[in-house]
């Protein structure tokens, strides 16, 4: 099939590929021009293990090309747009920023009123439920069909993810001529997923929309109630880690997201447990998910303390003394440093005086370009060099197997505090350093 990806940042990027190599025709559409550039010449604008190849090879095949916005003379032909743009904070409120959803379906519009094609539009963006039938309604005097398709990546699984997914969801119209067309489609696109046995689910469009907030709010639920035991671990001397192993082996509880520390970052979880907040407070029944407030608050908590521990652990005054902070991505193989409490410690330092050396194996392109008052230094051993303080905030393969004998003898002082709680400490306290965890003693 003929296919757009509106939005080329990284859902749509990975779509865009990964679509081609189901052997469809498609145009990924961006208004960033040199985005556009980068992604033609087969590079990728950001660390995803696995993609440069599949973009590469999708170019090659000549089944995959990318334009800049508006680009409406591309699109007349299209049979099927996905719309992948991002859905921001609002820089005024906790709520999602549609600005950018309703550029798309200006873009579709456009392109469908000089075509002859009925194209199906497929949404994958994150979105307030209830804006999908708004949306419908919105492109209905075209006789468009909408569908809602949201999408469930997770960074630097992405490709595998979107060949792959555990599930495909469909949000179908309440009409059923609609409803028919949209499944039809959908069901050719994703043929070679649904006859692996793939589930496909489908459903309503605000449950589409809901399963996707509700999820991720569930994940930082999860990530939060942990971190919640690692501030009762600290008051009573228990020992998170070995509370979360315990609760893991419970078939209803599970171990995945389960593990303390500085707590969760990114571009999804923490905007869009905000943004269901307030599309609640919209809807009048904020108390259903009033908790996810504190799930909010447990997370920026995490972040608080890893800064009260680096002052405990320096004598009650940071100004002037070096800390290195290993880890600037808010999670391990991205370069993704959006919301990354890493940084977020690490600029908190910096504002009390201390000389904060940031390190990391992919993102610091990103940490010079948007924090340049910060110190970088990409190879580790010198990043630690003379450090009064050390802290772990990124949970990369290499910071975890460091040796401690070794990086004894490169700091200045063997004091660290280990963010996600990833170290052995007692070989860490072996070799002579001064360890602290979060949850741990």
């Amino acid at each position: 099939m003929k296919i757009s990806v509106i939005g080329c940042g990284y859902l749509g990027a990975v779509h865009a590929a990964c679509m081609a190599s189901l052997g469809h025709d498609v145009i990924g559409v961006d208004i960033d021009a040199d985005k556009v550039a980068v992604l033609n010449r087969g590079d990728v604008p950001f660390f995803e293990p696995g993609l440069e190849q599949i973009l590469q090879q999708s170019l090659a095949s000549g089944r995959l090309r990318f334009a800049v916005a508006p680009a409406t003379d591309e699109l007349v032909d299209v049979d099927v747009h996905f719309v992948t743009v991002g859905t921001p904070q609002s820089a005024t409120s906790g709520a999602a920023d549609l600005s950018f959803v309703n550029s798309a379906f200006d873009m579709i519009e456009a392109a469908v009123k000089s075509s002859t094609k009925k194209p199906v539009v497929v949404g994958k963006s994150t979105v307030p439920v209830g804006t999908a039938h708004a949306l419908a309604k919105r492109i209905a005097p075209l006789g468009l069909t909408l569908v809602w398709n949201p999408e469930f990546l997770r960074e630097s699984f992405a490709v595998e993810d979107t060949l792959r997914p555990d599930r495909l969801v469909y949000g179908l119209s309440d009409d059923p001529a609609h409803a028919v067309h949209g499944q039809s489609v959908l069901d050719e696109i994703y043929a070679s997923m649904l006859a692996a046995g793939i589930p496909r689910l489908v459903m309503n469009y605000p449950t589409a929309e809901l399963v996707k907030v509700a999820a991720n709010s569930f994940l930082a639920t999860k990530i939060s109630f942990i971190n919640a035991m690692a501030e009762l671990c600290e008051a009573t001397g228990g020992d998170v880690v070995e509370l979360a192993h315990a609760l893991g082996h419970d078939v209803r509880i599970g171990n995945r997201f389960l593990s303390a520390g500085v707590g969760f970052g990114g571009g999804c979880l923490p905007k869009d447990i905000r943004a269901f907040v307030s599309r609640a407070e919209e809807l009048g029944v904020e108390d259903a998910v009033g908790f996810l407030r504190e799930v909010d608050e447990i997370n920026q908590r995490r972040r608080d303390r890893v800064v009260d521990l680096s002052f405990a652990a320096l004598g009650g005054a940071v100004a002037g003394k070096k800390i290195t902070v290993l880890g600037a991505a808010f999670k391990p193989n991205s370069d993704d440093i959006r919301d990354s409490p890493a940084l977020d410690v690490a600029l908190r330092l910096h504002e009390h005086g201390a000389q904060v050396t940031v390190t990391d194996p992919e993102a610091l392109g990103a940490v010079e370009k948007r924090l340049p008052q910060l110190r970088t230094q990409v190879e580790t051993m010198a990043a630690l060099k003379g450090a009064d303080l050390v802290l772990l905030l990124t949970e990369w393969d290499e910071y975890k197997n460091l040796d401690p004998a070794v990086v004894r003898g490169i700091v200045a002082h063997p004091k660290i505090i280990d963010g996600r709680n990833v170290l052995d400490a007692q070989a860490w306290k072996a070799a002579g350093w001064g360890y602290r965890g979060l949850g741990r003693h």
